[in-house]
């Protein structure tokens, strides 16, 4: 077969079906899906995580000054009246800098995120983390030693509907 399969769909709606299942299978770890659709996004699944598992470790760590807001014992933030130059009384939050570590991307391993974001949405999983972030950080570090092969399709059986053969995508 030349090129990947139309799936009935005008070039755009196939896009978005292909992103969201790819967004889907990287948030939850698994889709239940049409047999299609399923070796399409493992196809382009397969070849994200080959690019995030060879950017795993490509980054660099870097002190930064950060300007949190003070808080008190309740978790609110702590603020303290000012006097304005023409003699205006208002509220500041009171801050205090803390240097923090913050991980810096390559140039190489920010291409390789960008190229994820073209076929993962913007969302954030369970945890509040973006999937991008997910993929990066908690997938690719699990296949370092593996070439290929990070999912798998289990046959479930026909739906009921109109019988189009339905499988479960997972990541191994």
């Amino acid at each position: 077969m030349l090129g990947p399969r139309k799936l009935g769909r005008a070039t755009d709606q196939r896009k978005a079906v292909l992103r969201g299942l790819v967004t889907a299978l990287f948030e939850n770890g698994k889709i239940e899906t049409t047999k299609a659709r399923a070796e399409e996004v493992q196809n382009i699944a397969e070849k994200l995580i080959t690019i995030a598992v060879k950017e795993a470790d490509n980054f660099t760590s870097k002190q930064v000054k950060v300007s949190m807001p003070k808080l008190d014992s309740k978790g609110k933030k702590i603020t303290k009246t000012v006097t304005s130059k023409n003699g205006k009384k208002y509220e500041v939050v009171d801050r205090e800098e803390k240097t923090d570590m913050v991980r810096v991307d390559s140039p190489s391993r920010l291409q390789a995120r960008r190229k994820a974001i073209t076929w993962i949405y913007k969302v954030k999983d369970s945890a509040g983390k973006p999937v991008v972030d997910k993929l990066f950080d908690d997938i690719a570090p699990k296949y370092k030693g593996k070439n290929g092969g990070y999912t798998r399709i289990y046959k479930l059986g026909t739906r009921r509907g109109d019988a189009a053969e339905m499988v479960l995508l997972e990541l191994i």
